[in-house]
């Protein structure tokens, strides 16, 4: 009798899978619930997007046949998985470290690969919705064209992928960097703002100062907006990017470069209490 009780009690365990799957269910709930996120994720790039294109939608970008709409929108995109990886994700732990909801969590049988696979599931499905809102209001007000073929399709994939996982992986560790979740508004917010500035989003980049270029090279959001830009924007676009190319074996090496450095940090700095918690 004892061996059949054991070996239902097994049974019933639940499995890292199963518990991983309730996790992506609860951030989920959880976003959903959160207007105030949900506007900032959703409407703000939306917003942008138009307003940015009722007012220099139309203009032409050279002799290329690329209006301003067009290029702002492959800028939104990547500054929008910019925002839901690294920005929207870093201040969302914060918050749940401040309200020792990681604390609550960490006490359980959760293992924390399952706690963060929900997160990054989270942040996957909201990219990918955010991004289809912007592309389909890309194509039905600005004209904008899909990917052609299945090689910009691919290009899409990767530049994506990478792109995602550098911004979870240093939305994870700038967390635990912040000492609270006040802290990482006021500080993430003006990053993200910086990067967007210098890197190609609500300017052509090859127009912005010499000293801006060389500072975004550095940073993901400059390669993630010209890896979208080489996507969305038609190959004669290439000869206006600075070094006359889309660059993606480079775009490829700093977006996987970041999402490992990002990574190694993560691992070593995560903090599960409060840094006033002894």
């Amino acid at each position: 009798m004892s061996a059949t009780v054991d070996t239902a009690n097994t049974r019933e365990a639940p499995t890292w899978t199963s518990m991983a799957i309730d996790r992506v269910r609860v951030e989920l709930k959880e976003f959903l619930r959160t207007r105030e996120q949900m506007v900032f994720v959703f409407l703000f790039p939306i917003m942008l997007l138009l307003l940015f294109g009722q007012i220099f939608g139309g203009q032409e970008l050279g002799d290329t046949g690329v209006t301003f709409a067009q290029y702002f929108l492959a800028g939104m995109i990547a500054t929008g998985i910019l925002n839901t990886g690294f920005q929207s994700l870093g201040i969302s732990i914060a918050i749940d470290r401040d309200a020792d909801a990681l604390k609550r969590i960490h006490a359980t049988p959760l293992p924390p690969t399952a706690y963060f696979a929900g997160k990054l599931a989270q942040v996957v499905f909201v990219s990918v919705v955010q991004l289809a809102i912007l592309v389909g209001l890309g194509v039905a007000m600005y004209g904008v064209s899909l990917p052609p073929d299945a090689g910009h399709w691919w290009t899409f994939a990767w530049v994506f992928a990478l792109g995602t996982a550098a911004s979870v992986a240093w939305g994870i560790a700038t967390s635990s960097l912040l000492r609270n979740a006040k802290a990482a508004s006021a500080i993430l917010t003006p990053v993200v703002l910086v990067l967007q500035f210098t890197s190609g989003v609500f300017v052509v980049f090859s127009q912005l100062p010499t000293m801006f270029q060389t500072f975004a090279e550095f940073f993901p959001l400059k390669w993630l907006a010209q890896g979208m830009r080489s996507v969305f924007l038609p190959e004669i676009f290439a000869s206006q990017e600075v070094r006359s190319s889309w660059e993606h074996p480079v775009t490829a090496i700093v977006l996987a470069a970041w999402a490992i450095a990002g990574l190694a940090i993560a691992v070593r700095t995560f903090r599960w209490m409060r840094h006033d918690d002894n």
